[in-house]
């Protein structure tokens, strides 16, 4: 039985982080009907999952696997704001709806609504909990630039940046986080023990010494052979919650079974991927073909999921590792949550297009469309430039060069090459040509879904510069009735030239480019406003509850 993360935890942290030990206070709240109304935003879901195909051995393994996914959500907990821990039981003798926020968005700010703070008045640091407060960007940079023996580690996805003795100094995760990551490690030992599934036992082996050292190559490499009924993530992958520079990777999991037969079906795109490079709108010398071919898909049902992708928005789908080492020698996995896509297009999907559409694009919406546009945003991902050389000779990742840029730019990219690729695969006849107009429907309807995350979070904010880009290209449009519809001639020309430009700015690291371009283009314009205000009633996303808990005797 895991331990509730206490004092002791934080204690170890206060020599990095200034007043975690203080005492927690809250000063200000927002109105209880502000938070109540907060929360409808996100429709409540008893996610099913069915485990009878699990051998009692897999079946004792994901146990042991829910409750160190569980101590991700401390850890994640932690890397948000190192005051959350103290925070929470101050807020756990207010009204239910004030601890449920606060456990939806891992701390006192509403990832609904740019981050607004729903307890007290203080912002939210944009370095998260991975930086010292009070550190500006020119610090960090200046330091850099006075201390060039110490940008590896400070750079570096895995250390957290402290302020010792006046001076920034990076610390790994695993000796910041040390008690934690040592009861996950050992969880992920007890599990692999009990599986019956030789690829997974060797992931988890390897997986649990990754925590302990922060090296998790090996362990990346293991996880993009794992075959059997259990699909498993858990460990620090994406960069979002770092909105300083997006070099500092959060803590996540998902818990998944595989369906064996779905999975199957899609395999046949694996082998497309050399097209898929090739049709890139960029010139030759910029493609990257040096990926490995290896580019399993995976449909799973998701069993419980925890950390940086159960805060506020509940992922569809994801594309790893992240490791362009990884992508090099194995290329990446793409893995469909295929009863949370379900449930986001039941309770979410449907209300908008059928409030926002013109009658025309509203037919052909589809969930097989919509579905299908979601996998192919995720093998997009593994697509473009990866390790750029720049016009110095210096080799580098194209992530370390958009800094900031780069989560919006990998979004925006991936759903429009999601586009094109998908239109690609009809023309390749995987996928039906008839399905094509239902494409550009469902991703006209579903735009809405994405930009009322917010347009300052990484995928609102692609999908604002997609709005903003077609709309200039008269790709959309609103028709006489005030409805959203498309021009299905001009949609495809638009998106290959939208492509082209995002591209060019990772192909080239012209952050500065970026930059401007990123501001022309993800802004809230009237028409967008008037839309997302139509869409008050409407749940942003889901809220999913896990009965299968109950089954495993693991609540």
């Amino acid at each position: 039985m895991r331990k509730p993360l206490t004092l002791g935890v934080c204690m170890i942290l206060s020599g990095l982080f200034s007043g975690c030990n203080q005492e927690p206070l809250i000063t200000t709240k927002a109105p209880l009907e502000a938070v109540q109304g907060e929360l409808a935003k996100l429709a409540p879901v008893a996610l099913q999952c069915d485990l009878s195909a699990l051998s009692p051995g897999d079946r004792a393994a994901l146990t042991k696997l829910i409750h160190a996914a569980k101590l991700i959500d401390e850890l994640f907990l932690l890397q948000v704001n190192p005051g959350n821990p103290q925070l929470r039981l101050a807020v756990a003798k207010l009204e239910v709806p004030y601890q449920e926020m606060f456990r939806i968005m891992f701390g006192p700010w509403n990832r609904l609504d740019h981050d607004k703070p729903f307890l007290n008045d203080q912002a939210k640091p944009a370095g998260a909990g991975f930086y010292p407060p009070d550190m500006s960007v020119d610090e960090f940079l200046t330091h850099i630039q006075n201390h060039p023996d110490q940008r590896e580690r400070l750079e570096n996805t895995f250390t957290v940046i402290a302020r010792v003795d006046g001076a920034l100094q990076a610390v790994p995760y695993h000796l910041a986080y040390q008690p934690l990551i040592e009861e996950v490690a050992g969880l992920l030992e007890e599990a692999a023990t009990l599986s019956d599934d030789p690829s997974l036992q060797h992931f988890l082996t390897l997986r649990a010494s990754a925590f302990r050292n922060d090296d998790y190559f090996e362990s990346d490499m293991a996880w993009m052979d794992l075959s059997g009924d259990l699909e498993v993530v858990i460990g620090p992958y994406e960069v979002y919650e770092d909105a300083l520079f997006n070099y500092k990777a959060a803590y996540e999991a998902f818990l998944c079974v595989v369906d064996h037969a779905e999975s199957e079906k899609l395999a046949v795109l694996s082998g497309y991927l050399n097209d898929m490079e090739s049709n890139l709108p960029i010139p030759d010398q910029y493609k990257n073909f040096n990926r490995g071919s290896s580019s399993p898909i995976k449909v799973v049902q998701e069993v419980f999921s925890a950390g940086d992708t159960k805060a506020g928005i509940q992922t569809t789908a994801f594309n790893l590792p992240n490791d362009e080492r990884v992508r090099e020698a194995k290329g990446s996995k793409k893995v469909m949550l295929k009863n949370i896509a379900r449930a986001k297009y039941e309770k979410c999907w449907i209300p908008i297009v059928n409030t926002v559409l013109a009658p025309k694009p509203l037919a052909a919406v589809s969930f097989d469309a919509y579905f299908n546009h979601v996998l192919m945003h995720e093998m997009s991902h593994g697509l473009g430039p990866g390790m750029i050389t720049l016009e110095n000779g210096e080799k580098v990742d194209v992530a370390k060069k958009m800094k900031e840029l780069y989560s919006v730019l990998e979004e925006c990219k991936a759903d429009v090459l999601g586009i094109t690729n998908l239109k690609l695969m009809m023309d390749r006849g995987v996928f039906p040509k008839e399905m094509e107009y239902s494409m550009y429907a469902s991703y006209l309807g579903g735009m809405l879904r994405s930009i009322r995350f917010g347009i300052n979070e990484a995928h609102g904010g692609g999908v604002a510069i997609q709005w903003n880009w077609c709309f200039d290209k008269g790709a959309f449009f609103v028709d006489d009735n005030g409805k959203l519809t498309l021009d299905e001639c001009k949609i495809l020309p638009a998106l290959n030239g939208l492509a082209h430009e995002v591209l060019m700015f990772q192909a080239t690291g012209d952050y500065a480019g970026a930059k401007k371009f990123v501001e022309k283009y993800r802004v809230m314009t009237p028409v967008m406003q008037g839309m997302v205000d139509a869409l008050k009633s409407v749940p942003i996303d889901i809220r999913p509850s896990y009965p299968v808990l109950a089954e495993l005797g693991v609540e």
